[in-house]
């Protein structure tokens, strides 16, 4: 799919200290984005204390997780800043398929090139806190 971006002109994406306020320490995220994944992957049973998710929604939360994970990884000094460029961009490149999904104001063709994917991270990590964090 051929995707042509918007300028990003005028577009404002929250600060990662806003965006993550309300994140679990790095650590318990750590452990739970590796528990989401086993549970995608099929390693792990989803637990029975939670209501059942769609896939859909799931894969996108996992997505999403993962991403700003990795992109508050890369705030601190050195960070992986190449895998959070990674994962950011499996997470534009999962919601410009699945537009429906998108929690933020800006949809992911928002993002120009010259612009950092980890941007929308940061935008689509506080609009799915701000709803209440569903799918988990």
């Amino acid at each position: 799919m051929h995707v042509t971006p918007d300028s990003g002109e005028g577009i404002t994406f929250p600060p990662p200290q806003e965006a993550y306020a309300n994140a679990p320490d790095l650590r318990r995220e750590m452990h739970r984005v590796l528990a989401l994944g086993a549970e995608r992957d099929g390693r792990a049973a989803r637990p029975i204390t939670g209501p059942p998710a769609d896939a859909r929604t799931a894969e996108r939360v996992w997505l999403l997780r993962r991403a700003a994970l990795m992109d508050r990884m890369a705030l601190d000094k050195p960070g992986p800043v190449a895998a959070a460029a990674e994962t950011a961009e499996q997470l534009v490149q999962h919601d410009r398929c699945r537009p429906d999904l998108v929690a933020g104001p800006h949809p992911p063709d928002a993002i120009t090139p010259s612009l950092d994917h980890r941007l929308y991270v940061r935008q689509e990590y506080a609009a799915w806190t701000a709803a209440g964090r569903p799918g988990i």
